[in-house]
C-alpha cells in the first residue's frame, strides 16, 4: 500500500468506514500526498486533457460569450471575472486573448482565480504572466460584486456521496476494508433529506450521487449574480437528475480503480445539473445543453474555417481533430453539458435558452 492508502486503511480501522466524499476529499486534496496538491494534471502529459488544452477556440468562444453577456447587462464597472478550477490556466488564457477587443472589458475587470493547489498556481501564474490575478481558497472569498464566471470541469472533482435505494428507504456506500484491501459496502439504512424527492422516480437498487460542496458554491455564484448581476457558465459531464454510479478514476489518460492508488488517479463523478440550478435559485437558468450544440452556435465552425486558412498538413489535420473532438457527437459534443446562470430579467448568455 502506498503511505496514503496505509493512511486511510488506519482511519477506517480506527473509526470505521468512511463516506466516499471523505474518500474522494481525501485521495484528492491531502497536503502531503493528494492527487491535486502534488502535481500538475493536465495537457498531453497529464492524466487527462480538458478542452482547452484541445483547441484556443474553446477559451475564445467562451470568453466572447461572457463578453456579451456582460454588454448585455450594461457593462458593469468594475465587474468580477472569476474561474473555479482553472487548470493550467489555459483556459482564462484563451478567454482574456480573445476579449482584449471588447471596449472596456479588461478596463473594468478584476481578475480571480479560485485555486487551492500551490503547484497550480504556480502554473497559472506562468500561463497568464499578468500582475493582476488574485487567488482565492473558495468561492465564498470572491467578491460582492457583478460576477462573470466560467467553470470547466470543475464540480465533477468535487466529492460525492452515493446512496443505493433499498426496498424502503436509502443506505449509504462507504469506503471499508475487506481482507486488507479498500472496498466499497453499504451503510445502515438512513433518510437523506435532500432525497425524499427520489423515492418517487427510483427504484430498489438504483444509486443516487449527491454533493453538498458543488451546491454550496452555486448558491454563492447564484446569490452574487442575483444581487449584482452577472453570468455563469458551468461545462461539464453529467446530466439534469444523478441516476446510477458514476464515480470514476483516470491515470495516464486511461480508466483506473479508484481504490487501487488513493492520491494517485484522478477522482471524478459526473455533475447533477438540477442541483446546481436548484441551489442557485433564485438566479435563473438555462435549459441544459450539449456541448457541441452550444459551441456550433456560438459560430465554432466559422472560426475553425478562419484559422484553417493559414494551416497545412498534420497542423491542419490537428485542427480539423481538435474541432471534431469538442463538438462531435461520439466525442465530448454530447457527453459535455452547458448550463448558464444568469440575472432574472436579463438576456440570458449567447448559445443558451432560457
Amino acid at each position: 500500500m502506498s503511505a496514503l492508502a496505509e493512511a486511510i486503511a488506519a482511519r477506517i480501522r480506527a473509526t470505521g468506514p468512511m463516506s466516499l466524499a471523505d474518500y474522494m476529499a481525501t485521495c484528492l486534496m491531502d497536503p502531503s500526498h493528494g492527487y491535486y496538491a502534488t502535481r500538475d494534471p493536465f495537457g498531453a502529459a497529464g492524466d487527462f486533457t480538458t478542452a482547452p488544452e484541445i483547441s484556443q477556440m474553446f477559451g475564445e468562444l467562451l470568453g466572447l460569450c461572457l463578453a456579451q453577456s456582460w454588454l448585455d447587462q450594461g457593462a458593469p464597472a468594475p465587474f468580477a471575472l472569476a474561474e473555479p478550477g482553472p487548470g493550467r490556466g489555459t483556459l482564462m488564457a484563451d478567454l482574456l486573448r480573445a476579449t482584449r477587443a471588447v471596449p472596456g472589458f479588461h478596463a473594468a475587470m478584476r481578475l480571480y482565480l479560485v485555486e487551492t493547489s500551490p503547484a497550480l498556481r504556480k502554473v497559472q501564474a506562468a500561463t497568464l504572466g499578468r500582475s493582476d490575478v488574485t487567488w482565492c481558497e473558495c468561492a465564498e472569498d470572491l467578491p460582492e460584486a457583478p460576477l462573470f464566471l466560467v467553470a470547466n470541469e470543475f464540480f465533477d472533482a468535487l466529492p460525492v456521496r452515493q446512496f443505493q435505494r433499498g426496498e424502503s428507504g436509502w443506505h449509504e456506500r462507504v469506503v471499508g476494508l475487506a481482507e486488507g484491501r479498500l472496498t466499497l459496502g453499504l451503510g445502515p439504512k438512513t433518510a437523506p433529506a435532500d432525497l425524499a424527492h427520489r423515492l418517487a422516480d427510483t427504484r430498489p437498487g438504483d444509486i443516487v450521487e449527491t454533493c453538498a460542496p458543488a451546491a454550496a458554491i452555486a448558491a454563492q455564484i447564484g446569490a452574487r449574480i442575483v444581487a449584482h448581476g452577472g453570468t455563469a457558465l458551468i461545462i461539464d459531464y453529467g446530466d439534469w437528475r444523478s441516476l446510477g454510479d458514476t464515480f470514476q478514476a483516470v491515470a495516464g489518460q486511461a480508466p483506473a480503480d479508484p481504490l487501487e492508488a488513493p492520491g494517485a488517479a484522478d477522482l471524478t463523478a459526473h455533475v447533477d445539473f438540477e442541483a446546481l440550478a436548484r441551489a442557485a435559485a433564485p438566479a435563473a437558468h438555462t435549459r441544459l445543453a450539449p456541448q457541441g450544440v452550444f459551441l456550433d452556435r456560438l459560430g465554432i465552425a466559422r472560426r475553425t474555417e478562419a484559422l484553417a486558412r493559414g494551416l497545412s498538413g498534420a497542423a491542419l489535420d490537428s485542427h480539423l481533430a481538435a474541432y471534431r473532438r469538442l463538438t462531435d457527437a461520439q466525442e465530448m459534443g454530447t457527453l459535455f453539458k452547458v448550463l448558464g446562470l444568469y440575472r432574472p430579467g436579463t438576456p440570458p448568455p449567447p448559445g443558451l435558452e432560457p
